[in-house]
């Protein structure tokens, strides 16, 4: 990782603007905090990838929340391409100076040079596939597909320099990378995922939790029966969806990948696990 952020320490001397993707549905925890440090003096623009999976009206309170700090903001969906034609515009919006500046020099259709940044599996490569129109990079749902950086022409006005996917070595905040294990962007293999799916449980009892009752067919009070006890929810949706082992014993790793599926795919809904009003953000320095 050491490596991998010098050399984005490298190329953001090359370029005049840093396109950020986070993950609509946990804005603060899939941004890699390294940007505000690295990218100072830099234009910015931070795009909310999957804003088709999160709660509709969150993403508008982040749109607000970010371009009240100073960064363009911009609601997408790299798979299915909604909001990918409005991105020229807005890296002529967030560069206007730097292309005012060239043409009083004389430098005319210099293109803005871009460096598209995110953590593993936030959906880099799709991005620039669908902003591109062709398949330049190498896609997957699994974190760290991209290997290296590459420089990709999308049209006389714009370049984009990619780069691999940074997640820094450890998190101050224990609920960063639980939300980061929500969405996919850590290595489930290392992740006790019926913990994780309980975790999940809890924060959709708070904030959603028709999202849970009306996806599985089940209620909150009985399977909790008075306790906080969302081992015994995470029953209730094993026993719901018939996950058994042998012997008729709930298949509680089963059920839980199950629930962490259904999350991350969007069939529990449109949701939100972070919001605006309770998230500092840094002062950003332009030129």
């Amino acid at each position: 990782m050491t490596k991998a952020r010098r050399m984005m320490q490298e190329n953001i001397k090359l370029i005049d603007l840093i396109i950020e993707l986070v993950d609509a549905r946990v804005p603060v925890a899939s941004r890699n905090p390294d940007i505000d440090e690295l990218g100072k003096g830099k234009s910015r623009i931070v795009l909310l990838n999957k804003s088709d999976l999160a709660d509709a009206g969150c993403n508008k309170a982040w749109m607000r929340y970010f371009e009240d700090s100073g960064i363009f903001a911009l609601e997408v969906n790299s798979k299915s391409g909604s909001g990918i034609k409005d991105i020229n515009n807005l890296v002529q919006k967030a560069c206007a100076e730097k292309i005012a500046r060239d043409r009083k020099r004389g430098i005319l259709n210099r293109p803005v040079r871009a460096m598209v940044v995110g953590i593993p599996n936030v959906g880099k490569s799709t991005f620039i596939n669908s902003f591109a129109g062709r398949a330049c990079t190498k896609t997957g749902n699994k974190p760290g597909v991209t290997k290296g950086k590459q420089w990709i022409r999308l049209n006389r006005n714009l370049e984009l320099l990619d780069t691999p996917g940074i997640l820094w070595p450890k998190f101050e905040d224990n609920l960063v990378g639980m939300h980061l294990a929500f969405i996919g962007s850590m290595n489930d293999e290392i992740i006790v995922m019926e913990e994780l799916a309980c975790d999940l449980l809890e924060a959709l009892r708070e904030l959603y939790p028709e999202s849970v009752t009306g996806r599985y067919g089940i209620s909150w009070e009985n399977e909790l029966g008075g306790t906080n006890d969302m081992a015994a929810m995470l029953e209730g949706i094993a026993r719901c969806r018939r996950c058994f082992l042998k012997g008729e014993k709930l298949d509680l790793k089963k059920a839980a990948d199950l629930l962490l599926d259904d999350f991350r795919s969007g069939r529990l809904g449109r949701l939100t696990l972070e919001r605006p009003e309770v998230q500092p953000m840094p002062e950003q320095e332009n030129d």
